[in-house]
C-alpha cells in the first residue's frame, strides 16, 4: 500500500504472492517466507503498473455505469403525435405553398434557388415560406 496501491489491490498482489510461494515451494525450499513473499509482491506491483501504463487501466465490468439515452416511451408517444399534427398542417397548405415551403426547411434550398424552379420572384417565394411558417405555428399551438 505504501507504493500506491489500494487496500484491495495490495490484498490481491498478496494473495497471488502466496500462490506463487507455494508453487515454488513444491519443487525448493523457500529459506525466508517472509522476504519472498515481499520481494514477489513488489514485483507483482511493479508488472501491474507498467501493464496500466502501457495498455491503460482497466475498469471493472461492475463499476461501468450505462446509461440509456434513447427517449421514453411518453416522449415517443409524443412526438408522433407531433409529427400526425405536423403531417396534417402541411396537408391543409397549398401545393405550392407547401412545396416552396418544404424546398426551403427540409432541403435546405436558398429563396433564390427556389425562385429560380418555380419561375418567381424571391419576394414571392419569401412570401409563401412566411405564411407558411405563420399558419403551422398557429395550427400547432398547443402541441
Amino acid at each position: 500500500m505504501r507504493r500506491g496501491r489500494s487496500s484491495q489491490d495490495a490484498e490481491d498482489l498478496m494473495q497471488e504472492a502466496w500462490v506463487r510461494m507455494a508453487c515454488y515451494e513444491r519443487d525448493q525450499v523457500v529459506d525466508e517466507p517472509e522476504a519472498f513473499l515481499m520481494r514477489t509482491a513488489l514485483n507483482l506491483s511493479i508488472d501491474a503498473h507498467r501493464a496500466c501504463v502501457g495498455h491503460g487501466e482497466q475498469i471493472a465490468l461492475e463499476d461501468v455505469v450505462l446509461l440509456d439515452t434513447a427517449p421514453g416511451t411518453e416522449a415517443i408517444v409524443l412526438a408522433r403525435e407531433r409529427m400526425a399534427r405536423m403531417s396534417q398542417c402541411l396537408g391543409r397548405l397549398s401545393d405550392k405553398t407547401r412545396e416552396i415551403f418544404l424546398a426551403h426547411r427540409v432541403d435546405g434550398m436558398s429563396y433564390k434557388a427556389i425562385a429560380l424552379h418555380h419561375g418567381l420572384s424571391i419576394s414571392t417565394v419569401e412570401k409563401h415560406v412566411a405564411k407558411a411558417t405563420l399558419q403551422i405555428t398557429t395550427w400547432m399551438l398547443g402541441w
